[in-house]
């Protein structure tokens, strides 16, 4: 009990000093008591956790205080204590709206406000729904949504003034946000009455003075805002002298520097309108938060030259430092949250019937990917076989093509001999006894015989000349090996037209296709086939260039594309390359492949004619 007693006196401690940083002595004080009585006393060691979640909240310190409050909450949910797990939840929710991760902040109070909902409306309860609503008010407010931040506002005033006690302070805090929201969402006349309302009341002065200061200094800007100068800059003076008789050069001070540098700017006192900026920078600077990134904004509005654009420099340094700042916090906060102890799990029972669910899931997903692959890998084999098959009919096919070629070549070598010879044993020769005929009769010594004679001899040499000039072309094997250049060409026509692609066939005439094999034409064939589909399946290429060139009795084809291109680091050998690679290395040639990006894609495929 009396570890117990010393966290209770902690707390008082902790009630009575409020937001003073000087006194974070007493953390370690409960530290220490619970240290004492660990292990003994769940809900006092959350509610320890608490106090000192509180003490790090109002010295400053997000993650700490994130940290013990996180302890808290998972104790008082294992106990079932919903209205002190709504309390640690508001603690958490308006650290992390210190903290600018908004989101987490907003869902946090909603779930806080569900809990209380839930709960027998007491004064307490009434109170701590008011505070998450003020939350709420200041999130949505820093999101600049302001309908629902006068909303969730209005909502705790409602509230606040139906507590039961004296409130006239915490309801003059929630107003004042009020009026605030009224004020940036352009509400100015809204603003302006609860301003009044607030000030109205003179013995705030005495009570807060430094909230008095607050609310004057947003009284006289929303003047300032709405175009009413009468009253300014007295209305800022006034503000400034009370806040700095509380606290010299505090944070309240900042803000109204602020305003007197942008109201002198605006009345083109630029002198007046520096000092003032200085002024808040200078003091922005002991705090380094968000009032100082707005301090340099200010700079760089009112210096000119290589001065402003110093300060927007700075100022963009800093935001770019604090947003770091802001992620690696709520990252931290994350990590808080993983390595905390987890809720406590089901009964036995549950747990059972869960592990049991659990394995039946468990085994009728692994039967049923079993299945899975036995079914996939059995339609692969499938596909497998019937590409093989395909594959072997067109090989069959092409052999038949080879085939009937070169039956039709050889027939038509025996007809182009056959042809030759007649014209040379038959034709020439009965021409040739005429010629002689008519010689025999040129001793006819008539002129005119003579010239008759003359001029048939001389076109009989003609005809002679070019049925030997018929004679000797028929006989040349002018078309040997054509062949295969004309299957090649249709293939590359048809799959061409089918994948819609330009293409240009070259080759040398030098190339003698009948030294090749027929094993060597079909290797070929196939690789020329298989490399227009890949192009179409991988290239989105619109032109293909296919060249046969002859070096050292080595036919070197070149298939070169305008497609995408690829990293050759990274190719993965499909079905398709590995075939290729088989054909060539079955009739022993060589293969390169070069690629770039948007460059399209090189092959280079050498085969020996031996």
């Amino acid at each position: 009990m009396k570890h117990i007693f010393k966290i209770f006196l902690s707390f008082c401690f902790l009630s009575s000093y409020g937001q003073n940083k000087n006194n974070l002595h007493l953390i370690d004080s409960i530290k220490q008591s619970v240290a004492d009585f660990k292990d003994q006393d769940s809900t006092a060691i959350a509610n320890a956790h608490y106090n000192i979640g509180e003490l790090y909240r109002y010295s400053f310190i997000g993650d700490s205080a994130y940290y013990h409050y996180h302890k808290a909450q998972k104790i008082f949910q294992k106990q079932n204590e919903n209205y002190k797990l709504a309390k640690t939840l508001y603690g958490l929710a308006v650290v992390l709206k210190n903290e600018k991760d908004l989101t987490a902040s907003e869902l946090i109070s909603i779930q806080a406000i569900s809990i209380l909902e839930s709960l027998k409306q007491t004064n307490d309860i009434k109170e701590t729904r008011s505070f998450l609503y003020n939350n709420l008010g200041l999130v949505f407010g820093e999101l600049e949504q302001y309908e629902e931040s006068i909303y969730y506002y209005k909502k705790a005033i409602e509230l606040k003034e139906d507590l039961k006690g004296d409130y006239r302070l915490s309801i003059y805090f929630s107003k004042n946000n009020l009026a605030l929201s009224y004020k940036k969402s352009g509400q100015y006349n809204l603003a302006l009455n609860l301003y009044r309302e607030i000030l109205s009341n003179k013995n705030l002065f005495t009570i807060k003075p430094d909230f008095y200061a607050l609310v004057t200094d947003n009284y006289a800007h929303t003047l300032y805002l709405s175009k009413e100068y009468t009253e300014l800059p007295d209305l800022y003076f006034e503000a400034l002298h009370i806040t700095d008789s509380v606290n010299p050069k505090g944070y309240n001070s900042i803000v109204i520097n602020q305003h007197l540098a942008e109201f002198y700017k605006n009345k083109n006192s630029m002198d007046l309108a520096k000092y003032y900026a200085y002024q808040a920078k200078n003091i922005a600077e002991q705090y380094h938060n968000d009032e100082l990134l707005s301090s340099l904004l200010l700079l760089s509005k009112i210096e000119t030259g290589e001065n402003a654009v110093k300060y927007l420099q700075s100022y963009i340094r800093l935001s770019d430092s604090l947003q770091k700042n802001e992620r690696g916090l709520r990252n931290k906060f994350a990590r808080i949250q993983f390595e905390t102890e987890q809720i406590e799990r089901e009964n036995i029972q549950i747990a059972k019937e869960r592990m049991w669910l659990f394995v039946t899931s468990v085994t009728l997903i692994l039967t049923s990917f079993l299945l899975y692959l036995v079914i996939t890998q059995r339609n692969k084999n499938r596909r497998l076989q019937l590409i093989q098959r395909q594959q072997e009919a067109n090989e069959e096919i092409y052999n038949l093509m080879l085939s009937q070629n070169e039956k039709i070549e050889e027939a038509r070598t025996l007809e182009k001999k056959r042809i030759s010879q007649e014209l040379h044993d038959g034709v020439l020769g009965r021409l040739f006894g005429t010629r002689l005929s008519l010689d025999s009769l040129n001793f006819n010594t008539s002129p005119g015989a003579v010239q008759t004679r003359g001029q048939y001899i001389e076109e009989l040499k003609h005809i002679e000349q070019d049925i030997r000039k018929v004679s000797h072309e028929l006989n040349t094997d002018f078309v040997s090996g054509a062949g295969f250049i004309d299957i090649i060409k249709t293939l590359v026509e048809t799959q061409t037209i089918l994948y819609k692609l330009d293409y240009n066939l070259d080759h040398d005439s030098v190339i003698n296709w009948d030294e090749l094999s027929n094993k060597t034409k079909i290797h070929i064939y196939r690789i020329i086939q298989e490399s227009l589909h890949n192009i179409h399946k991988h290239a989105n290429a619109t032109h293909v260039d296919i060249s046969f060139k002859l070096k050292n009795d080595v036919i070197c084809l070149i298939i070169k594309d305008d497609g995408s291109g690829f990293d050759v680091n990274k190719l993965r050998s499909g079905i398709g390359l590995k075939n290729m690679k088989s054909r060539i290395l079955d009739i022993n040639g060589t293969i390169q492949i070069t690629s770039e990006k948007n460059k399209g894609t090189k092959v280079i495929i050498e085969v020996p004619i031996t």
